[in-house]
């Protein structure tokens, strides 16, 4: 459910409930809005199953402390599913879930949204 202009409006989209749609659009904003998330589960969407080091490497900037909170965060909700194997020493895998896969189209959307709508930024500016 797409909505973001109020029913009053002359440009409002038929058949949209913007209180509905504003109620759900702040709680997935709320999640994939914290700094990591939406990267780190589109960069395992990329990557399919993957190491903590091989994630670390590929999510540039992010420290380990984070990235470990962030991957209990996502594991916690459903988005990913964390694998421990029983050699020694253990490995520990994360994949995402059918679940973390149903976000991937809306990653591609909101990449390719971004291409065509936001000016780059600045060279050192974030």
């Amino acid at each position: 459910m797409a909505c973001v202009t109020p029913p009053e409006s002359d440009t409002a989209v038929e058949g949209h409930d913007l209180r509905v749609c504003d109620v759900q659009l702040r709680r997935a904003f709320g999640f994939l809005g914290k700094r990591w998330n939406g990267v780190i589960l589109a960069t395992m969407g990329a990557r399919g199953s993957i190491g903590f080091a091989d994630l670390k490497r590929a999510v540039d900037g992010i420290t380990d402390s984070m990235l470990s909170d962030r991957l209990t965060e996502l594991a916690k909700i459903g988005l990913i599913r964390r694998s421990v194997t029983n050699a020694k020493p253990p490995a520990v895998s994360y994949a995402l879930t059918a679940e973390g896969v149903r976000l991937l189209p809306v990653f591609d959307q909101l990449a390719r949204w971004a291409a065509e709508n936001l000016a780059e930024p600045c060279s050192g500016v974030e």
